[in-house]
């Protein structure tokens, strides 16, 4: 078998979805397991043949959040086996999985297996609320074990297969949303948490009241971290979300395995 000595989960995770089913994995591929987030800034990595990562993302809008490539510019593997998994708000995951192997094999990944979970979308809630649930807690932890038997049973990392993924080449294209979370002047005490946390710099230092809307890719972590819950969506928006998304998000979508 592929002698595991240490499983990385390495994620980018605005909303904390995504983090806690990459950590999950890889805690369960590798009783010794370090976790890595690169949400905020990138982090100068270096994986070898001997570690295991599960790299793991949120879907917007069928594809790799921006900020990935740049955090990924730092990570060297050489040929270092990988998970990648697409986390979606029960819409889909479109071509998420097959843009991540892409950008993991460039860094010298070996991608040996894929997955799409489901947890709750970041910016309408009510979509894939409660999800993970256990139904996908159990899927979740199978493909951890398939992936341990698979290291367990292969010869060396170099004859590992290749996990074959859906998507198209042609990516689907994406060009952010016309929507925003902005910061109520009343409740906003301006202690700049939101503005540390942004993972694009949206939100100016010394005016964490304000949102570029240029940089903002409304990923919702602003939301998400405010101590005094003083950034929202606004109504007007959010319903229009809600709406457009409603055909596609409104049956249940169960996860998928690559192996």
């Amino acid at each position: 078998g592929v002698d595991i000595k240490k499983a990385s989960a390495l994620y980018f995770s605005p909303t904390g979805g995504t983090k806690k089913i990459a950590e999950r994995i890889a805690g369960r591929v590798c009783e010794s397991a370090d976790f890595l987030d690169v949400t905020v800034r990138a982090q100068e990595l270096d994986f070898g043949p001997e570690d295991f990562a599960v790299i793991a993302i949120p879907v917007f809008g069928g594809r790799v959040p921006g900020p990935l490539a740049e955090r990924l510019a730092l990570v060297r593997a050489q040929g270092t086996p990988a998970a990648i998994v697409a986390v979606y708000g029960n819409r889909a995951f479109d071509d998420a999985l097959l843009e991540l192997r892409g950008m993991a094999e460039k860094r010298g990944f070996k991608v040996m297996a894929g997955a799409a979970f489901i947890a709750r979308h970041s910016i309408v809630p009510e979509y894939g609320e409660g999800r993970p649930d256990a139904e996908d807690i159990r899927k979740i932890d199978e493909f951890a074990r398939r992936i341990r038997e698979r290291l367990d049973w292969a010869a060396s990392a170099e004859s590992l297969p290749t996990a074959v993924v859906p998507g198209n080449l042609e990516f689907r294209k994406y060009d952010g949303v016309p929507m925003h979370p902005s910061a109520s002047r009343t409740k906003c005490v301006k202690c700049g948490k939101c503005a540390a946390e942004c993972p694009v710099g949206a939100i100016p230092a010394a005016e964490p009241d304000k949102t570029d809307k240029d940089k903002c890719i409304t990923c919702m972590r602003c939301v998400a971290v405010c101590p005094q819950f003083a950034r929202r969506r606004g109504a007007i928006a959010q319903n229009g979300a809600k709406l457009s998304l409603r055909k596609s998000c409104s049956t249940r979508k169960e996860p998928e395995i690559f192996m």
